[in-house]
Order: C-alpha cells, then structure tokens, then sequence
C-alpha cells in the first residue's frame, strides 16, 4: 500500500494489492465518531473537510496527537448541529487523519483516507464528543464474471464522457480513471466524486455486494449523462448573438430542465402535489369527482395563463377545507361544568343548555348541533362564553364579526370567475379551524345591514337551519358543504332587528343584566386578577373591599354588563401602578378617599328617585340596549282649549300612548271623579327629561295614563313606586319585556313597590328570589287597578302648581 502522511505532496492511486492489504488491517473495537454533515467517505478515497463543531474540532486534534484514526459516519438529517448517536447513518468508514490545516479564515481543514468500511453498534460515549463500539463491516465476495466486467467497463466509459461534457471537471481526470486497477476502489471513487444525492450515496456505502454497488453507481451516471446532455443541448440552442431577451430565454431552459431533471416541471411539481393531498382527504364521492375534472381542466391549462392562478388557489381552497375532519369531543359532563363556572358568573341558562347538548351527544354520538341565540346588553359575556363553551368541548373555536355586513357575498361568497373572487367568511372561517365542529360564534347578528348588494341576513338563514345547512352552498366553492357539526352560537343586543324568518331558525337564550351583588363576585374573581395581571401587579399590590366595589359600581357606572366596572377598575390598578413606579408610599388596601382622588367625583347618583311632592309625578322603568333605566316624565296643565302638547324626543309609539292615555281618561272621567269640562278648558303638556334621547316603546302606557290621572284630579303618586305596561283604549294592561333589566334599574334607584301586568309574573317568577327580596310587586290587568294602588287619597293643597315630573317607561 502507498505511503501517505502530512508530507506526500501526491496521493498515488490505490492498486489492487494496496487495497488488500488496507482491508486487511485490524479494525478498533471503539473509535472516536466524526459526524458529517454534506459528505460520505468511502473507502480508499482521499477528501478535505472543514471541521466547524467544537465537538469536532476536539475529536480531530486529539485523534491527531493519537493514532490518527477516527470513525466517519454522515448525518441522517443535514440541518442537525449537534447530532446524537441515534441521529447517524449505521455504516461509516474507518479514516485516517493525513494532514491537519489552519486556514487564514480561522477554519480547521483535515484531510482523511478511508480505511473500512464498519457498523455502529453502541454508543459509549457522548461528551466531549460521540464514542461508539463498531464492527467491521463484511463484504460479501463476488464473482468477476463476464457480466460484471462489462459493467465495469461501462462505467468508466460513461464517467470518461461525464468528465469530457461537463465543463467543471477538468480533463485530467479521465487519466486518473484509466489508472485505477482496482474495481473496489473504481466505485468508491466514482461515487465520492459523482454529482448525486448524499442519501444515494450513503445507500451505496451500506450495499454489501460489489456488484449491486456497481449497477446503483451505473444508474447515478446515467441520470448525470443524461442531464450533462440535455444542457449541452439547449446551449447549442441558444448559441447565438444573444441579446437581453435571448439571455432571458436561456436562462429560463436551463432553469425549466433542471427542474424537469429534479422530477417535472414547477406545473407539474404542483399537479403532483395536489394529487398527493387528495389522497389523502376524507370528502366523499361526489367531492373527489368534482376536485378530479377540476384537477384534469388545471392540467390542460398553459401556467402562463391568467386563469391557471384562478384554477390553483380554488383547487388549494378545496384541500385546505377539512371535509369529515373532526375534533374528538371530551363528554366529561363535570370538567365542562367547571370550566364554564370557572370562566363565567350566573349565566345559568346557557350553561344549563350547554351541559344538555353535551349530555345528548355523549348518549347519541350524532346530533345536529343547536343554533343558539345569546341576546342581552353588552358587557354581559356573550361573546367570551363562546371560548368558554370550546374550552368545555375541546373544540376549536371561531368567531365571526356580522356587525356592518352589507354584502350578501360576505357570507356565500364570490363566483370564481369574478375578478379577486373569494369564499365566503363562512367557509374561510372553517377553513382556519381547520376542523369540521368548532364552536363558531356569530358576533353581533343585529347588525346586519342591507343594501343594492344583498341582504346578508337572508344568506344567513341557510347557515342557521339545522335542517339545511348540511347542504350549505357557497358560490366560491360550487359544492355543497356540511355545516350540521357545528355549534353555532349568535349574540345579539336586540331581538328587534333581527329579520323574523332568521330568528325562527335560532333557540333564544336570554343573557340578562348583573345585580350589584353579582357584578361584586365578578369583579373580585375575574376582573381585578386580570387588570392587575395586565399592569404587572402582584395580589398583594391592591386590594378592593366589597364595599368599595360597590361604591364604584353605583357611583361610577351605570350598565348592564361589567365592561364599564372593568375600565374603573382598570384606572384604580393603574393609580396603584404608578405609586410603585415612582416609589411613593401607598394603602394597599384602597379607601374611598383612594377611589374618588383616582376617579374623580361621583359621575352618578345613588338616589335616582325623585320624590312625588306634587300630584302628577309617575316613576316609570325603560329598557334600553345596554339594559335598564328609569325615565321621568313632566306634565303640567295650563287653562287653554284642551290642547295636548307632547316633547322629549319621542318616538310614534310613544307619542300614541300618551293620545291613548288621554282618551281613555276622556271617557272616564266620571268613574275617577273628574269634571269632563276640564279637558275642554285646560291644555296638557307631557314632557319627558332628556330630551336628546330618543324614546320610543309601548312601555310607558300606564305611566302616561297614571301621570295624567295624577294632573287632573290632583292626586299624588305614592313615594317609592315605579310602574310598566302597555295600556288599550279599553283600559286594559298589557305585559312588556324586558322585565328582568327593569327591575335592576328599580333596585339602582330605590325604588320599593313596582306595578305590573299580571301576565309578567312569569317573568319575575324566573329572577332569583335574593334580587327581588327588598321588592313587592302588584299585579294588574284593568287600569282602574293601576290608579288605585298608585295615587293617595288626598290631594295637593297647592291646586295650581301643577308643575310636575314624572318617570315613564320606554320599550
């Protein structure tokens, strides 16, 4: 065997007796492992490598400084650092350590012979770098025949007019070749020195028979032969005066060939790869012939063309959909009801129709899933209950913002043949989810608008039928699409302006307001943590009294929900955030002192009631859209002509209870003991306070007709009562909504005693009996009872100060 060592200038060819002796050497039984990263060294072949590792750089100069010999194994996967020994190929080769160079750039380059080939068999050491048992690696013999010879005869024919085509091999190579005697080592240093994969080249070092070495390496040159060839061609081509637009031209050949080379054009990479994802989809029949003769017309399109884009991103749209792809549902009926109560106070009437749905599901396995329709003034956690209720599910979750939506598009989609087309937010949203039974809420289903482009709460009401979203058609999409699995859940302000054909389709769920005492346990539990979590503060940092909860809750906000609470609770958190940014000296434990220097005075009044000191005055109850109120209304009656004088910003329905009021108390007169010829001699003026507000609804009725009643016979309302209904000309009352956000407002301003219709009583029956236990109600259905139980006997001993405010009820 030659001689080699840091001083050979040349590295003479391996001879056939060379060989035999290298592979008769002895074989370590444990060797230092230097992983490889871009590389495979086979044996006989002489190659640089730049070490970069500090594990590697410690191997090859300690190795250096020992016997020289190391273990070579390359990687499994190339963007692996730092290797372990279950990351390496099982076969490497034994190298010899033959010259070790610093290079200027501070890079160590070593250059290495391969001995034997070995297996790995243990791992025996891992710092500072990999030791390993290994065991030679045994060739099988093999049997020079004639069939063989010709084989290797044609590789080196081959590898001669590689190295003549290919213009980064110089041509002294072929000499080289010719010079080789060993056909062992003919192979190995073919295949060190071809252009192929290093996974081809790695399946070559692991082959045990020469033989089939011989023909992998046969079929590798091949493929170069024919690639060297094929540019060769395309330069003859192009071989011309070439202009900027020719260069182009070249450029673009080349690129098309190689990557028909690498396995087909980029179209036909992308044919390919859609196919693959198809097979792989759960959609039925009728959906896999539909994506095929979409996928056939893409195939016969030019990729130059403007549609062929189109064409992709439907066909991709398809693949990304997750057609019969489910999230496994957790039917834990009890860790669903402590996520829902752990997450939301009250709201016992969603949580109790989540846990029947849950329960029905884990008995049946298959239902329709309910639309439910959370409607309730903001701030009271609709659209959070909704995370909450795919927390309990395991499901993923959606959310879909209907406020503004003016183009029906927006939910169907566009027909792909429009320009910028796309599907609709229905289907994009499920397509995000990523799965085909996520809980998906519907933000702000009231606030669907409608214009020249459609109506998209018309869209809407195929999405919401349980009996015909299952075949759910977007334009976008051409086929239909099973919407069934999904827990749709729509919130809501109001009932009033959502289209009734739409709201038929939903179970309505009322969301009703918070009592000062709820909004107490809520702020305590979920909003004080969570601001004091958002401004960096600890739990010892700040700390609220219930009493002084309650005291920002009456003095500061006045709403339904707790989104107001939560912003003052914000600004105390932040007033306790900035004492510990400058270092000054503070109570955790805030006083009211505390609240009112951080939130300035008292926005609002505790006592809202207004006394009734003159005969007239009424105390009605509203409902608004952020929850209930009370309103006042002021009459007053001047000698004229009978005239009737309304203001206040009210709306028609309003307006017509007051003319009502006045007409049934026209033809009653008598029954509450007043002289009809009043009416003919005295103008009425009913006024109602803020006058900015619109104010509209039937509930101000029996308010109306008791303030009047009150006026002409001069009769005061009794202190601390407040009234609701819708009144007939027959004197007849009527029941209202709204009942629940009614009562709160009354509880907020002292109100004692609350007339209402006896139809009603159903409503209050659903309150919990601890909000209503400083309460009485009368129950009313005839007007006559109304103005029993709301005006005195005496009357005002001041006749002619008939200056009065009174409440009134808006719906």
């Amino acid at each position: 065997m030659p001689i080699i060592n840091e001083d050979t200038e040349f590295f003479p060819l391996m001879s056939q007796q060379d060989e035999e002796d290298m592979n008769n050497e002895e074989t370590p039984e444990t060797l230092a492992i230097l992983p490889l990263r871009n590389t495979v060294l086979f044996p006989g072949v002489v190659i640089p490598i730049t070490v970069g590792r500090d594990k590697s750089i410690k191997l090859i100069k300690e190795a250096y400084k020992g016997n020289k010999i190391i273990g070579v194994v390359s990687q499994k996967d190339v963007s692996i650092e730092d290797p372990t020994f279950e990351q390496l190929n099982t076969v490497g080769t034994v190298a010899n350590i033959i010259k070790l160079l610093q290079m200027p750039d501070g890079n160590t380059t070593v250059i290495i012979q391969g001995k034997q080939r070995f297996s790995l068999i243990e791992e025996v050491q891992n710092e500072p770098y990999i030791k390993a048992v290994i065991k030679k690696f045994e060739e099988q013999k093999h049997k020079a025949d004639k069939e063989f010879k010709t084989l290797i005869a044609s590789i080196r024919e081959m590898s001669a007019q590689i190295i003549q085509l290919s213009p980064n091999i110089p041509s002294e190579a072929s000499i080289a070749l010719k010079n080789i005697e060993s056909n062992s080592f003919l192979i190995n240093f073919i295949s060190s020195n071809m252009n192929a994969e290093m996974a081809d080249k790695q399946k070559i070092l692991e082959m045990d028979k020469l033989q089939e070495r011989a023909q992998k390496v046969m079929e590798l040159l091949m493929v170069e032969l024919q690639m060297l060839e094929l540019r060769n061609q395309i330069q003859s081509k192009v071989r011309t005066d070439l202009d900027k637009q020719q260069r182009d031209y070249f450029l673009n050949q080349q690129l098309k060939t190689i990557q028909e080379e690498l396995g087909g054009s980029s179209a036909d990479l992308e044919f390919d790869a859609l196919q693959e994802r198809a097979k792989k989809k759960k959609w039925t029949q009728a959906v896999a012939d539909h994506f095929d003769k979409e996928l056939d017309k893409l195939g016969r399109m030019n990729p130059a063309a403007p549609d062929y884009s189109v064409q992709l991103n439907y066909l991709e749209l398809l693949l990304d959909l997750p057609w019969s792809e489910f999230t496994k549902d957790n039917f834990d009926l009890k860790r669903a009801q402590r996520i829902l109560d752990k997450d939301h106070f009250g709201l016992e009437k969603v949580k109790q129709r989540i846990i029947e749905y849950l329960a029905v599901l884990k008995l049946k396995r298959d239902m329709k899933a309910p639309i439910l329709c959370l409607v309730g003034p903001p701030g009271v956690g609709k659209t959070s209950l909704g995370k909450s209720i795919a927390k309990a599910l395991g499901r993923k979750y959606v959310r879909m913002a209907l406020g503004g939506i003016r183009d029906e598009a927006e939910i169907r989609g566009h027909r792909k043949t429009y320009i910028g087309a796309m599907p609709g937010r229905i289907i994009s949203s499920i397509k995000k989810a990523g799965a085909d039974n996520p809980v998906f809420v519907l933000d702000e289903i009231d606030k669907v608008g409608t214009d020249h482009r459609g109506d998209p709460s018309s869209a809407l009401l195929e999405v919401l039928d349980p009996e015909q979203n299952s075949a759910f058609y977007d334009h976008y999409v051409e086929m239909d699409y099973d919407l069934s699995n999904i827990l749709f859940i729509a919130t809501a302000n109001s009932l009033s302006t959502i289209q009734p054909a739409l709201l038929d389709r939903m179970e309505i769920i009322e969301v009703n307001g918070y009592t000062i005492e709820e909004k107490i346990e809520i702020a305590k539990k979920y909003l004080l943590p969570k601001q004091k979590e958002n401004h960096g503060l600890q739990t010892k940092d700040i700390a609220l009294k219930p009493a002084l909860i309650e005291k920002v809750i009456e003095d500061y906000t006045r709403e339904s929900g707790v989104r107001g609470l939560e912003k003052k609770i914000g600004s105390l958190v932040r007033g306790v955030a900035t004492k510990i940014a400058m270092e000054e000296t503070y109570d955790a434990n805030l006083s009211n002192d505390d609240v009112e220097r951080i939130l300035g005075a008292p926005i609002f009044d505790k006592d809202l009631y207004e006394g009734n000191e003159v005969a007239g005055v009424v105390t009605g109850l509203a409902w608004t859209s952020v929850g209930g109120d009370i309103l006042f209304i002021e009459s007053s009656l001047s000698p004229g002509k009978g005239k009737l004088t309304l203001t206040g910003n009210l709306g028609d329905v309003m307006k017509e209870s007051a003319i009502i009021a006045l007409a049934y108390l026209r033809a009653h007169a008598a029954e509450f003991g007043i002289d009809y010829t009043l009416f003919d001699n005295w103008d009425v003026h009913v006024h109602v306070p803020a006058g900015a507000t619109p104010k509209d609804g039937p509930s101000a009725g029996v308010t109306m007709l008791t303030a009047l009643t009150s006026a002409f016979t001069q009769r005061k309302v009794k202190q601390h009562l407040a009234m609701t209904g819708e009144i007939t000309l027959r004197g007849k009352v009527l029941p209202v909504g709204g009942i629940k956000e009614k009562i709160l407002a009354a509880k907020r301003a002292n109100i004692k005693e609350i007339i209402l219709c006896k139809s009603n009583r159903k409503d209050i029956l659903e309150i919990k009996e601890s909000y209503i236990k400083d309460l009485k109600f009368h129950y009313v259905s005839e007007m006559s009872e109304v103005i029993d139980l709301a005006l005195t006997k005496n009357k005002v001993k001041k006749p002619l100060d008939l200056s009065i405010k009174t409440a009134s009820i808006v719906n």
